[in-house]
């Protein structure tokens, strides 16, 4: 039995669609999105390096 909701993490080298695509396969649909940006310290200066992107998958009860 699958669980009822999923977090889907986009790879660093996968794009959304991808994503989306591999959601669907498992049998998700997104219900949700939140991003968290990724710092990193350089010369004492905070600089944004990416953003982690997921969706929440809610399973399709067939």
């Amino acid at each position: 039995m699958k669980k009822k909701t999923v977090w889907f993490e986009v790879g660093e080298t996968e794009s959304i669609d991808e994503c989306l695509e591999r959601m669907k396969t498992e049998g998700y649909m997104p219900m949700g999105r939140r991003e968290e940006p990724v710092f990193q310290e350089v010369d004492g200066e905070i600089i944004p390096i990416r953003q982690i992107i997921q969706f929440k998958g809610t399973y399709i009860s067939e």
